[in-house]
């Protein structure tokens, strides 16, 4: 692992740390210990540690310049990582020496913590996955930038009002971000709209000039990524789009003083919020300006330092590496063609050779409606030279295919980038296949997938393209970090290896017999569970029993991953506690953490049904720490942090053949919590891990799946064989749990008789057969902490690091 030689002194002892925390309240927040806040000292003490950073920062800038080394570039429409303070000194080695200079100081370093907003720049596993693997990349000492947006308000801060979700803006730069760098000296300039002209070149070649553009400018502002212990820094650099006109004068002097700021509003607007409505014109215009602004600020910073070092723009595959996370940058594979081609005069092939090489695709998802497209028109309009490109690739990939495949007009329809339909559109995905010398999917059952069924043309014409690349996780946060007792009791049985080479957790499985070290285990995870209790009792009012089993499903909410059927089965369990009290011997607390889409009306409503079946069953005094139902609020990844160390069971119940992989699973499984599942994305490779007797699966198979949708699937059939689900699903038409909104779930109830696209009906009764194993393995304390123990044991596995290793390796061709 490389590191950088001769980096100053980082003065990490406690005085040192002490002085530079005093010297940054005073002199960079002009605060003393009468005025400052506790957002204030948090600031000093981040300011402080970012200094530490600074220094090791610039040599690994400068080294990466003086060996002209080959790059990675990740580009990514989100970069969900969370806080900062407390993984940047964890990164650094610092972690006594900074609470304790802050106890000498009479603050409570935990304290200070909670001051961080958690940055705004994610939803998802789309986007902690790329904040993972930046920490991996630092860790490992891979040369890489994340590419993204610096979004004002990212996604949006979510409320629970009278159980349903409200959006607020997330106002995580309100007090500023001490960790960002404006770079306005790299400021570049985008453009939008306009047309093209025609000309010939001095040799007499066809050239196209995009003129008449409207233009936006992109700031970067950049963020430091260490790496664990190593001295090596790396780089994020989001952009801020700023107006080319911050003010008309001349309207203002006329008395139209909204005219006179209108540009710098709609420019700016670029960056405001993540993943805006796209139900109206406006929204979709706005994220594709958002996909285009990003993508192509950022080729153009990737050429400017190319060129510092390199005048052959043949050798550009062999200095940079760009993963597209996702399709949301596909319009970058573009963007470089047309840098290649008009700006630089190359010729077509040797153009479409060099951007090929440089591009690699990562696919998240196989559904094919979630699969980006956009209107031929509105990539017109906006990107009239973009167009053209698009146009060109597809004829030339066409005529490829129309070769191997003559009169074939169905394949070549199907694997067009153009959708031949009333509404042209554009096939981003197929527009990365095409133009990306990789395709990856991220677990083994998403990649075969991919292979046979979404993309089984491609994958056909292309043979060596496609490959497999699990998912991973970072140890470091999700383990060392959030759950230091569980860490601190690994480390002392087998050394503090595991946090740079997961797979020595393997070792911990000698100990599963040890009635000592189980005992332990127990009395961390209790201590974990204590502290959510604590938690969720101060933000909800509800008090959990923590004897009880803490079953959880926290995840984006969407009604493929099926939250829905958890709900379902809590009620299950309130109706066994009513029906038959004394046969109930397994208490516990369901929590339900996530987001919806502002504009996706199901999802949302999922949200207000679990909020009122938590109102009847936790006010039922039958029931008392029986059961308990919990959704908490503003799902992040601090609260996440929370929640993972206090978890018994996880719930990744999602139909089989719909989630490409999932990475909450692997957080869950760190954490020794034990999984329920179906055997969908890389729930499948977690049950090879652990084996059948540390997991429980359920449900259909994706095959299965497959095969009863094509057979005629009827929900109603399995509603009239199964007396539980039909009482469960009068209780809600009857409106049992909205006595004073009548009707308000019948849509629920009429999605699932009548419908049921995810196959909640069909599966349900295997998951309650699934859940009654689990209650009776629960009440088994020694025998749940075994399959606890074994669970961390054999996450190795699912390490950021590995999946890191086997892109750097097999994709990017970098040391």
């Amino acid at each position: 692992m490389p590191t950088n030689r001769n980096v100053p002194p980082a003065a990490n002892n406690v005085e040192e740390l002490k002085k530079d925390f005093m010297h940054n309240r005073n002199y960079a927040l002009a605060k003393d210990h009468h005025s400052a806040t506790l957002n204030d000292n948090f600031r000093s003490l981040a300011l402080s540690i970012r200094d530490r950073l600074i220094a090791r920062w610039i040599l690994t800038q400068q080294r990466y310049h003086d060996e002209n080394c080959k790059r990675v570039y990740y580009f990514s429409l989100e970069f969900l990582i969370g806080r900062l303070l407390a993984d940047n000194i964890l990164n650094l080695g610092m972690e006594e020496e900074a609470k304790k200079a802050m106890n000498e100081i009479g603050m409570d370093i935990e304290e200070l913590f909670e001051q961080e907003p958690d940055a705004g720049l994610g939803n998802g596993g789309l986007g902690r996955l790329a904040a993972c693997f930046l920490d991996s990349m630092a860790t490992l000492g891979i040369p890489a930038t994340g590419y993204g947006i610096r979004y004002d308000y990212g996604i949006f801060r979510q409320k629970i009002l009278s159980g349903r979700q409200v959006e607020f803006p997330d106002e995580w730069l309100m007090l500023g971000n001490p960790w960002e760098f404006g770079r306005p000296e790299y400021t570049i300039k985008v453009r939008f709209y306009g047309k093209t002209q025609k000309r010939m070149d001095r040799n007499g070649n066809l050239r196209i000039d995009w003129i008449d553009t409207s233009n936006v400018l992109a700031v970067g502002y950049d963020i430091p990524v260490p790496g664990y212990r190593n001295d090596v820094v790396n780089n994020l650099r989001l952009w801020s789009a700023r107006s080319t006109a911050e003010f008309d004068l001349e309207y203002f002097n006329d008395g139209d003083y909204i005219k006179a700021c209108e540009q710098k509003v709609n420019s700016e607007n670029i960056s405001r919020v993540l993943y805006p409505s796209d139900n109206q014109y406006q929204g979709k215009e706005l994220r594709l300006k958002q996909e285009y602004f990003f993508t192509s600020a950022s080729m153009q910073d990737i050429i400017r330092r190319f060129t510092v070092h390199n005048k052959d723009f043949r050798d550009f595959p062999k200095k940079v590496a760009i993963q597209l996370n996702d399709t949301h940058p596909a319009i970058a594979i573009v963007e470089l063609m047309r840098i290649l081609l008009d700006d630089q005069e190359m010729d077509w092939d040797s153009a479409w050779d060099i951007t090929v090489n440089t591009f690699a695709y990562t696919n998240h998802t196989i559904m094919p409606e979630a699969l980006e497209s956009w209107s031929v028109d509105l990539m017109g309009k906006l990107l009239p030279r973009h167009l053209e490109i698009i146009y060109e690739i597809n004829m030339r990939f066409l005529r490829q295919v129309a070769i191997r495949y003559p009169k074939d007009h169905g394949k070549i329809a199907a694997m067009s980038i153009i959708q031949e339909s009333p509404d042209k559109r554009v096939r981003m995905s197929h527009l990365c296949i095409v133009g990306s010398h990789s395709v990856n999917g991220v677990s083994k059952l998403h990649s075969d997938l991919l292979k046979s069924a979404l993309f089984k043309d491609f994958a056909e014409f292309y043979p060596g393209k496609f490959n497999s690349k699990t998912n991973g996780i970072t140890q470091r946060r999700w383990l060392k970090k959030s759950n230091k007792g569980l860490s601190d009791i690994i480390t002392e049985k087998i050394g503090p290896e595991w946090v740079l080479d997961l797979s020595k957790l393997k070792e911990i499985e000698q100990y599963t017999g040890n009635k000592a070290f189980r005992e332990e285990w127990k009395k961390v995870k209790y201590r974990n569970k204590l502290k959510l209790a604590s938690y969720i009792k101060n933000t909800t009012g509800i008090v959990v029993n923590p004897d009880s089993m803490f079953d959880v499903q926290v995840k984006r909410m969407h009604e493929y991953k099926r939250q829905v059927l958890f709900a379902l089965f809590v009620i299950s369990q309130y109706l066994e506690i009513k029906n038959s009290p004394r046969t109930f011997k397994t208490p516990r607390t369901a929590i339900f953490a996530g987001k919806a889409a502002p504009g996706y009306y199901m999802a949302k409503l999922i949200i207000k049904f679990i909020n009122n079946i938590g109102k009847i069953v936790n006010n039922d005094p039958d029931v008392k720490d029986k059961l308990k139902v919990v959704f908490l609020e503003d799902y992040r990844v601090s609260l996440a942090e929370k929640i993972f160390p206090a978890s018994d069971l996880s719930e990744q119940i999602s139909t089989a053949g719909r989630e490409a992989s999932g990475t909450g699973n692997m957080k869950f499984m760190l954490n020794g919590a034990v999984t329920i599942g179906t055997l969908d994305g890389a729930n499948i490779e977690i049950a090879e891990e652990v084996g059948p007797e540390n997991v429980f699966i359920f449900g259909l198979k994706e095959h299965e799946v497959m095969k009863l949708k094509a057979d005629g699937y009827d929900p109603k059939k399995y509603l009239k064989k199964d007396p539980v689900l039909s009482e469960i699903i009068e209780l809600i038409r009857d409106d049992f749990f909205s006595q004073l909104e009548e009707g308000i779930f019948e849509p629920i109830a009429g999605s699932l008789i009548h419908h049921d696209e995810y196959l909640v009906f069909a599966d349900f009764k295997d998951y309650l057969r699934a859940q009654k194993e689990v209650s009776i393995a629960y009440r088994d304390e020694d025998g749940w902490a075994k399959k606890s123990i074994m669970n961390t044991a054999r996450a190795g596995k699912f390490s950021s690091d590995r999946t890191i290793l086997e892109y750097a390796h097999e994709i990017w061709g970098v040391r």
